[in-house]
């Protein structure tokens, strides 16, 4: 079977056949045709499988064989809505959209947070086609009445697991309600759980099913190993790894965004050009890291789950998981980055005691043995134990056999904690050293770019500042907002702007008068929210 085959519009074919692409991927040659049919759709496929031009395609040319909506600014209307969980993902899904629709009459855009909103919104208003978003971001124009979903036509979910680990589900059903009911939805999932069960059968009627792979398992194209590990040789091995077999392109995977800054720290040290990419990191720092991985300036890219979910490199040879995930459908996703679009990949695994109860569940989930392969030197030590994991404030258990018992992993926690105060206090230290990387990146970014970059690929949660909670009971007794009317809430006040406010206030404000001792106003600018000031 070839494109042709499949009945898409010429046009569309003409841009697939500019891209190199003659045959579709089994994904692509069973989903189109029932896209392309009008029926309802639960896709189960990796990632680099081409599960994007699965949608993207008949999408085209079902939007391109239909007449176009009028919004309610009489522009065009949003006639189809792609959400994905990460900014990278959304970002990647809308050059799909604009690569394979090049020759058609048809606009797209994408939304997310991280970034200005106000060039979004004008996008919107003027009118497209198509929409590629994050829930996070999405909601925050619905909410503020920018947005007009009444006209939607075709909903995508896609990597919707993932989507659903990131606590999104809450997001996703509020989107769901602003939708049409008449409406065709495709769920695309390279793992299936319960959750994922219940969404599917909620949001999908009649679904046609098309499994190209195994539930819940690994591309076969990749080849994996295990190497047993000291828990304090994890830094030296990885370095020894890459610089070896002489790697030029490897995604290192951590557990926390600190360890991805303390490996890419190291790998930097020892001459393997690297950089961190998560959460913390402004857009743009997200999007230059990506662009040097992409074109080979940078060898190594550290990146947590979340943040790695967008990176889609077809030639990406090397995936390495630095720490074991905990949830084995994460292993799934982490290695799914390499052996895409049909090529070989490789999947190396460093595991520590502390891990091999995790690396047991992935291989029992994956329904596969992964071969262990010894790296002389660098093994755990005779005398070395499996202990417990901190994350943040939780501590878990990731040995082999039962966990210790609750005074042990109590202490793991009061070792933790302790450990991270000890890196607060040494991280302000350094920055208060000139030249400090701390110092150079609060130049870097300045206060406005950092309320910019709120990471809205996370669910929206409201305003649960406790400052604006006191605010918000102060304006009930009368007292009003300071600069505004009394008694008159802002209906556009944010928690963002109370905490500015607060820290004018410690910066030496003089109370309830509103002036700062440099004699400005402290009065509060009604347009101004989260993401900038609203323009009209």
């Amino acid at each position: 079977m070839n494109f042709e085959d499949l009945k898409l519009a010429p046009a569309i074919l003409k841009a697939v056949r500019e891209q190199g692409y003659e045959i579709p991927t089994p994904i692509q040659a069973q989903a189109i045709p029932v896209v392309l049919a009008g029926n309802d759709l639960l896709g189960g496929a990796q990632t680099g499988t081409g599960k994007t031009a699965a949608f993207t395609l008949p999408m085209l040319h079902r939007l391109a064989m239909s007449r176009s909506a009028q919004n309610k600014w009489g522009g065009r209307g949003i006639r189809a809505l792609v959400l994905t969980p990460t900014r990278e993902l959304a970002a990647q899904v809308e050059e799909s959209v604009r690569t394979y629709g090049k020759y058609l009459q048809l606009s797209s855009t994408v939304i997310f947070g991280g970034v200005g909103m106000n060039p979004q919104i004008e996008r919107v208003k003027n009118g497209i086609d198509i929409l590629v978003a994050t829930p996070g971001r999405l909601l925050d124009l619905q909410q503020q009445g920018l947005m007009d979903l009444s006209m939607v036509q075709m909903l995508v979910l896609d990597e919707a697991d993932r989507m659903l680990d990131m606590g999104f589900i809450h997001d996703v059903k509020k989107v769901l309600a602003l939708l049409p009911k008449e409406k065709q939805s495709l769920l695309f999932s390279a793992t299936f759980s319960d959750e994922i069960t219940a969404l599917a059968n909620g949001l999908l009627k009649n679904p046609q099913s098309v499994q190209v792979t195994p539930r819940n398992s690994t591309v076969q194209r990749i080849t994996q190993a295990i190497h047993p590990v000291g828990r304090s040789k994890k830094k030296a091995l990885l370095a020894h790894i890459i610089s070896q077999h002489n790697w030029s392109q490897v995604l290192v995977f951590t557990r926390t965004k600190f360890g991805a800054n303390n490996v890419a720290e190291y790998l930097e040290k020892n001459g393997i050009t690297a950089m961190a990419l998560h959460g913390n990191k402004s857009q743009g720092a997200r999007t230059q890291a990506l662009a040097g991985f992409k074109s080979g300036e940078i060898r190594a890219l550290v990146a947590t789950d979340i943040a790695a979910r967008g990176i889609d490199i077809d030639d990406l040879p090397h995936v390495v998981n630095y720490e074991i995930p905990n949830v084995p459908e994460d292993y799934v996703h982490r290695i799914g980055r390499t052996g895409r679009a049909g090529r070989e990949g490789q999947a190396i695994n460093l595991v520590c005691l502390d891990e091999e109860g995790f690396m047991a569940e992935i291989e029992r989930f994956t329904k596969q043995s992964i071969p262990v392969v010894q790296v002389e030197g660098f093994g755990p030590e005779p005398d070395e134990q499996a202990q417990p994991i901190a994350m943040g404030r939780q501590t878990i258990w990731g040995g082999a056999g039962r966990p210790p018992s609750r005074e042990v992993m109590a202490a793991a926690a009061k070792a933790a904690r302790t450990e991270m105060m000890q890196r607060m206090r040494d991280n302000k230290a350094s920055r208060g050293q000139p030249g400090a990387q701390g110092k150079a990146d609060r130049r870097s970014s300045g206060p406005s770019q950092r309320a910019q970059s709120t990471d809205q690929d996370r669910p929206s949660q409201g305003n649960r500042n406790p400052q604006g909670q006191a605010r918000r009971t102060g304006e009930s007794r009368g007292q009003g907002p300071r600069g505004g009317n009394p008694g008159q809430p802002d209906p556009l006040r944010t928690g963002t702007d109370s905490l500015s406010q607060a820290g004018r206030r410690r910066r030496g404000g003089r109370g309830g008068d509103g002036r700062a001792k440099s004699g400005q106003g402290g009065g509060v600018d009604p347009l101004r929210t989260n993401y900038g000031r609203i323009s009209h």
